[in-house]
């Protein structure tokens, strides 16, 4: 069924109410969503909306993706882009290779849907961590290492996603990867040029007008038409979209961007974003409560514990490299790096995309809404006692700086 007006209002009540019972319990908000959209589930009426990776891609990410974007600080950013780099590029490889090998020989999987669900429940996704870090009040360097982390390895999870999709259904031959290779350097460079005219192009619109109104809607533009731009040019709209965000939001000419209409800007975009979150985690939450998660739970129980893996031997291994550098990342961050690594819609969507007739496609659809389950149920749950007790044992981490 499609999203409605009366299934809207129903969501948006539903999501103010859980919002406020979520600060009461004094637990993050995304867990509340998707705990009343299970409740939700159960009574007699339940919108009945399907999730799809259509309804993820083309309306939900693109607002979400530039609104985290739109707040990070390049100056801050600069500092650890390699650090971010690395953990969103190398990291994803990792994850994935190591989800691959634990489904492999754990569960017997085959190569195919194995690989596929390692490299799409690779990513940490933005949508779930910045939703989690804001309710908790997570501030300074870790807050920016674990949501510029999120935003980048979306853009490698989900371009490593769809070149082994077209790998599964080509015939190899020998210049296969060097025409991978091609393809990817085409993506991330071409995606990178959208984002740069994209933003070329609001900046100029902006600086025709003094209405700031005008001004905020020409960031929803943005927002959607770099993703738009990208994805018809077959790069990534995720990556485009971040870059967008990330040239507006440090832009010191956009709007004039004083202080007051700064904060005005961000403002719309929080409400607006705390919008989609209500209903993009409540129909999670349906969603998960239509799925018997019991009826296969070893399964389900190792593939949570594969995944945990996977994120454990990207982390720790990739911040050792920095250990005697200026770049080195703190113990403690490291723990939150590696528990607060949330999977989320992103996931599910490239899960929900895959074709018909997918090798175990049903198989990696349940996994990935189970991990995704457990990821923002109980990570989302415990990370606030973990980040306390962190900051009583070394210090505040919660408001830690560079």
């Amino acid at each position: 069924m499609s999203l409605t007006i009366t299934n809207l209002e129903i969501l948006l009540i539903v999501g103010a109410i859980s919002s406020i019972l979520a600060r009461r319990l004094r637990i993050p908000i995304s867990v509340g969503l998707v705990m009343a959209g299970i409740i939700l589930t159960f009574l007699p009426y339940s919108p009945k909306i399907v999730l799809t990776k259509d309804l993820i891609f083309d309306v939900f990410l693109p607002p979400l993706v530039f609104e985290g974007a739109l707040s990070i600080r390049w100056k801050e950013l600069r500092r650890d882009l390699f650090v971010v780099i690395l953990l969103a590029s190398l990291g994803v490889l990792l994850s994935t290779g190591i989800t691959f090998l634990g489904m492999r020989v754990f569960l017997n999987w085959g190569w195919v849907p194995a690989l596929t669900f390692g490299a799409l429940i690779a990513s940490t996704d933005p949508v779930s961590v910045i939703s989690l870090f804001r309710s908790l009040n997570v501030q300074g360097r870790l807050k920016l290492l674990v949501e510029a982390e999120s935003l980048f390895n979306d853009v490698a999870s989900v371009v490593l996603f769809g070149v082994l999709l077209s790998l599964v259904g080509s015939t190899p031959h020998s210049g296969q990867f060097f025409e991978e290779i091609s393809r990817l350097v085409y993506i991330a460079g071409g995606s990178v040029l959208c984002g740069f005219f994209v933003s070329w192009v609001i900046h100029m619109l902006a600086g025709r007008t003094t209405d700031l109104l005008v001004g905020n809607l020409l960031t929803f533009i943005a927002a959607f038409g770099s993703f738009i731009l990208a994805d018809s040019f077959q790069l990534s709209g995720i990556l485009s979209c971040v870059v967008t965000g990330i040239l507006i939001g440090n832009s010191s000419t956009f709007l004039g961007f004083s202080p007051k209409n700064r904060d005005a800007l961000m403002a719309i975009w929080e409400t607006v974003v705390f919008i989609i979150n209500s209903i993009i985690f409540i129909l999670i939450g349906i969603r998960i409560a239509h799925q018997n998660f019991l009826s296969d739970w070893k399964t389900v129980l190792i593939a949570i514990v594969v995944v945990l893996l996977s994120r454990a031997g990207t982390v720790y291994p990739l911040s050792a490299l920095f250990r005697w550098s200026r770049h080195r990342v703190d113990t403690c961050h490291q723990h939150i790096l590696f528990w607060g690594g949330l999977r989320g819609p992103l996931a599910l969507a490239l899960a929900l995309g895959l074709p018909e007739g997918f090798p175990g496609k049903d198989k990696v659809i349940s996994v990935s809404f189970a991990v995704v389950a457990f990821s923002i149920i109980v990570q989302g749950v415990t990370i606030g006692p973990i980040l306390e007790r962190l900051s009583r044992e070394t210090g505040p981490v919660k408001n830690s700086v560079y």
